[in-house]
Formats: structure tokens, C-alpha cells, sequence
């Protein structure tokens, strides 16, 4: 199965053809670690779907398959345009891709929000992106960590979500980090419902 055969259905979320284009190119760019390895190496912060082989890739399909849930509820959904429900969603498939840095390192980078963030931004007109959506799905991505913020030595190194934007995408993140909400996933990593 090649990259895009993997993310049918994600791509199926997206509107906006150019958009779907530039989620395409963005997955085609991130680096091979991203498609194999587990979210969390100790399983302290992820449900059993997120460990293990493939983990890091279910975990960023369930938080985007939450936000598409969420944005699909007209309650929720009326409050965003079209532009930004596909933004959002977008960012929320790639917000981990550099989870471990380009070139990979060893652990996860505690920066590793803004190193997608700004990939995403820094490589815009590779991925067919104007401007304005690179610099959006920039913000939203470098604070998806919500409120942890300071890394192991205490020094403050993100930024809280300000926007309402930056909070949704975090509040997906966070939901698809808790570990009493499961997402099924098949054998090929769909989510299968």
C-alpha cells in the first residue's frame, strides 16, 4: 500500500481540492519514522491504539477523525469556515510529523510543534500552499501541546493556544492522547467505523 492509499479516508475529510493536494505532498515529506513508530515509547500519555508499531500515524488519524467528528456537528462547526475546518484538520493528520526532528533523533524533540510548524510554513510553495494557510496551520500546529510547555529542564519553550483555532486543534490532540477514549483501527491502520 503506498502513502496515499493510507490516507484515503483523511483526505476524504478536506473540501478544498488544492488543500487535499497540499495534505498529500505534506505526507509524502515527512520523514519514514512518522509511519512506524509508537507514540509514546512508555505508554504514559497515549491509549493501547498509539503504541507500538504504527502508533504515532493512529494517533495522528484519531485526533484528525476527532476534529472531523467535532467540526461536523453543526454547533461546533458553524463557528469556522470552510478554509479553516480543512486547515485545522489538516494540521491536526501532521501535527507529531517531526516528532523526532529532521535529521531523526533519538527521542522526541520537546520542540517538535514548532519543527512541523515551521516545516510546514518554511516549505509552503513545495506543498502548494499560499502564505496566509502556511502561516495558519503554522500557529495552530506549534501550540498543540496546550498548556505543557516547559521542557525537561523547566525552561518555557512553547507557547499556550491563544486563538480559537489553536485551542481546538489541542483540544483534538488531547482527546486523542486520553486513554478511555478508543478508536478502533483494522489491520491497515484505518479507523474502522
Amino acid at each position: 500500500m503506498n502513502k496515499e492509499e493510507m490516507f484515503v479516508e483523511e483526505l476524504s475529510y478536506i473540501e478544498n481540492p488544492d488543500y487535499k493536494e497540499a495534505l498529500t505532498n505534506i505526507i509524502q515529506m515527512l520523514p519514514e519514522y512518522w509511519y512506524h513508530e509508537a507514540a509514546s515509547s512508555t505508554g504514559k500519555y497515549h491509549p493501547e491504539y498509539a503504541l507500538g508499531e504504527a502508533g504515532l500515524l493512529r494517533h495522528s488519524k484519531a485526533a484528525m477523525r476527532i476534529g472531523y467528528e467535532l467540526l461536523s456537528d453543526p454547533s461546533i462547526g458553524k463557528k469556522y469556515t470552510q478554509r479553516e475546518k480543512d486547515l485545522m484538520l489538516m494540521s491536526l493528520l501532521v501535527h507529531d510529523g517531526l516528532k523526532r526532528g529532521i535529521p531523526e533523533e533519538k527521542y522526541t524533540r520537546f520542540d517538535h510543534p514548532i519543527l512541523m510548524g515551521n516545516f510546514v510554513y518554511e516549505k509552503r510553495k513545495e506543498i502548494g500552499l499560499k502564505e496566509a494557510d502556511a502561516l495558519f496551520m503554522q500557529e495552530v500546529i506549534k501550540t498543540h501541546m496546550g498548556d505543557w510547555t516547559t521542557d525537561y529542564q523547566g525552561n518555557e519553550v512553547l507557547e499556550k493556544p491563544k486563538t480559537k483555532y489553536q485551542n481546538f486543534v489541542h483540544m483534538c490532540d488531547y482527546l486523542a492522547s486520553r486513554k478511555c477514549l478508543l478508536v478502533p483501527f483494522d489491520k491497515d491502520n484505518k479507523i474502522s467505523v
